[in-house]
């Protein structure tokens, strides 16, 4: 037997030097909201919203106080209305359904494959049936689809396509940075994400209207010159005096901890992949654990790894997570009757409409998951593995 794993799964490696030293030097100056600078200074949320925009090739970026407002903004940005529905993955969580909510539409949910992504088919299917013109696609857990048949199924049913890409910052599909494909795309900062502020969002857009809205609705008290990566101030002049304020936006001290994670983000993604690719090899060929197939095309940031046990039982499954869990892995169980934690899945929201989806309650009733920080090595999770594997065999 292997043994007791002693590492820690909500661990996150400390802030970059750098990352304390610029958050030192605005506490000494004390200049912490966004738009409260001396003469001749830019301001640490405006240098990421620029080096966020360059990272990502997008035009427009905006820093703001979480994933969740980002989402929240960009339907709003959008014009979504009270009782519009808005379709979503069924396997996300509860921020995407709860952005929708937050606005008063209506969650509308489509089905999951066993890549983990959307199904396009009853996705047409649903659009048709709905009537809905957005889409919010969750890169859940950072498995992202085919985006050029999402984008081409959207295409035909009038969708605009918000990306949900808090788990996939860092990412690409078919060399396309993630988010780079619908009108918006919203990333977290939070502290179990890629770049870690504690809290905190960015959102990206191409588009030089649906960057001034948001940056309305985020509350820039007419400072909008002051953003980083925003439209001219032409841009703004229709829209500044009909856009509500719905405050939320990023500090400078968050943004001064963020720059450097940002500018090391890269290094970082290839570590996750590392971990990520130790965990395939050590739970591959298990006759009843299923990985996850991921497309050629995707880049993954391998921050979390899930698996399968498609065809055990609830009560086995239980006793497996409380047997890893005895011997110190940290298991997240979909198919549970109640949320738990951070984990939920649409059965468990009830402010939203629950549809019959057999599909998606198929892949969810055997589906684990765990968090993969940069705190744990390669021999690490070669150990975590091994007791998965030993308990999964009993």
């Amino acid at each position: 037997m292997t043994g007791q794993f002693k590492g820690n799964f909500t661990q996150q490696e400390p802030i970059p030097e750098a990352g304390i030293s610029a958050a030192l030097e605005v506490l000494r100056h004390g200049r912490l909201h966004r738009y409260n600078l001396a003469d001749d200074e830019t301001g640490e949320t405006a240098e990421l919203e620029r080096e966020f925009a360059a990272f990502t090739g997008a035009s427009y970026a905006l820093a703001v106080a979480s994933g969740g407002y980002a989402l929240a903004t960009a339907l709003r940005a959008i014009g979504v209305k009270s009782g519009e529905p808005v379709l979503t993955n069924a396997f996300t969580l509860a921020p995407v359904p709860g952005a929708i909510a937050s606005l008063g539409a209506r969650p509308v949910f489509v089905e999951t494959t066993d890549a983990l992504t959307v199904d396009l088919d009853h996705l047409a299917t649903t659009a048709k049936a709905s009537g809905a013109r957005v889409l919010m696609l969750s890169h859940m857990r950072g498995h992202q689809p085919d985006m050029d048949r999402v984008m081409r199924c959207a295409g035909e049913h009038g969708l605009t396509v918000i990306e949900d890409c808090a788990h996939t910052m860092g990412g690409t599909w078919g060399g396309v940075v993630s988010g780079r494909h619908g009108a918006i795309a919203c990333y977290s900062t939070q502290t179990y994400k890629h770049i870690n502020s504690g809290e905190g969002g960015l959102l990206i857009t191409d588009d030089a209207e649906l960057a001034a809205r948001a940056t309305l609705l985020s509350g820039s008290y007419m400072l909008y010159e002051r953003n980083g990566a925003g439209p001219s101030a032409q841009v703004f002049e229709a829209l500044r005096d009909v856009t509500p304020n719905v405050s939320g936006r990023m500090d400078n001290l968050r943004a001064a901890i963020l720059r450097p994670q940002l500018a090391d983000l890269p290094a970082q993604v290839a570590r996750w992949s590392a971990l990520h690719d130790e965990m395939e090899a050590g739970l591959g060929n298990l006759p009843d654990l299923r990985l996850i197939d991921r497309d050629p095309g995707l880049v993954r940031v391998g921050s979390s790894f899930q698996f399968r046990l498609p065809k055990h039982a609830p009560e086995r499954i239980a006793d497996f997570v409380a047997r890893c869990s005895a011997r110190g892995v940290e298991l997240k169980w979909f198919g549970a009757p109640r949320a738990v934690g951070f984990t939920s899945t649409y059965r468990h929201w009830a402010y939203a409409e629950t549809p019959d989806l057999p599909q998606t309650d198929r892949i969810m009733a055997g589906l684990l998951d765990m968090r993969l920080p940069l705190t744990f090595s390669v021999d690490d999770c070669a150990q975590i593995a091994c007791i998965i594997r030993e308990e999964a065999e009993r």
